[in-house]
């Protein structure tokens, strides 16, 4: 299987950061925005692919690493979602429509979405981990006929914390793109499935064999969701997770995401799960 191709290098020096504005920001979840960003002058921001990241920078505050989880078509507007979990965070969710902020990137490997042409195609999200799968599902649903069945398998915790609601139920109407969404903890109205998101892969309509798995979420999550795929017949070299361990500076200068051999920003974040099975199996440093 062809693997994706080499990380994006952005123009001009990777550590300066450009400045961007505001345009939109929508609270999802009462921890959670999103974010529409444009350049300041107007222009395209470079091209990225599924799976990369930013880095976005608060004056005054500092950075932290973002998955971009908007339309890679869509040059004129960069879609950033962010929990709010810590200083840099928290104060990137108070930015309102005409702020400015600081932006470096795209960096990082990218899910492989041409590499699955003619194949089955499963997403499986945890929480938070919807945002990053995003991009692709955009670019899948684009190019609808060169795959094969299209599924996605999403968890979180309550009916209240499902991210991009309407827009999961305009995907659950479409009649090429199976969607299922479990919860942990069930209540009110809710009267769909409850569990984990590995008890939906029994009943999981792509072929196992001969599928690619794209896996985001909390690392537990992805650990067990990536045995639970081969357990139900997916070859490891098949399964693909996203790992952002202690991401600093996006261009392995700092050491920072350094582990086991490899760079969580440099040769990931997307990376193939026999390639970083037993790096999952260790705690984070």
């Amino acid at each position: 299987m062809a693997l994706p191709a080499e990380p994006a290098a952005p123009d001009g020096d990777p550590l300066l950061p450009r400045v961007a504005r505001v345009l939109r920001r929508t609270r999802e979840l009462p921890d959670t925005v999103t974010l529409e960003l444009a350049t300041a002058d107007g222009s395209p921001f470079p091209a990225y692919r599924p799976g990369e990241f930013t880095m976005l920078y608060v004056f005054g505050v500092g950075e932290i690493p973002v998955s971009i989880s908007g339309d890679p078509a869509d040059r004129m507007r960069l879609v950033q979602t962010i929990r709010a979990v810590g200083p840099v965070s928290s104060a990137l969710s108070r930015l309102s429509a005409g702020d400015v902020l600081g932006i470096r990137g795209p960096y990082g490997t990218a899910w492989p979405v041409a590499a699955a042409e003619g194949r089955d195609v499963l997403l499986m999200a945890g929480g938070l981990g919807l945002a990053p799968l995003r991009p692709a599902i955009y670019q899948l649903l684009a190019n609808r006929q060169k795959f094969g069945r299209l599924e996605l398998m999403y968890g979180t915790r309550s009916p209240d914390e499902i991210l991009f609601l309407h827009q999961i139920e305009n995907w659950r109407r479409r009649l090429d793109f199976d969607v299922e969404v479990t919860v942990d903890h069930a209540g009110g109205t809710w009267r769909r499935n409850v569990g984990v998101v590995t008890r939906l892969i029994p009943r999981m309509s792509v072929n196992p064999r001969d599928a690619i798995a794209m896996v985001c979420g909390p690392e537990v999550m992805m650990r067990y969701g990536a045995i639970a795929l081969h357990d139900a017949g997916m070859p490891e070299s098949g399964i693909w997770m996203a790992l952002e361990r202690n991401m600093k500076c996006a261009v392995g200068l700092c050491g920072h995401c350094q582990f086991a051999g490899s760079f969580a920003c440099k040769d990931g974040s997307v990376m193939r799960y026999d390639t970083v099975r037993d790096m999952l199996a260790l705690r984070e440093i």
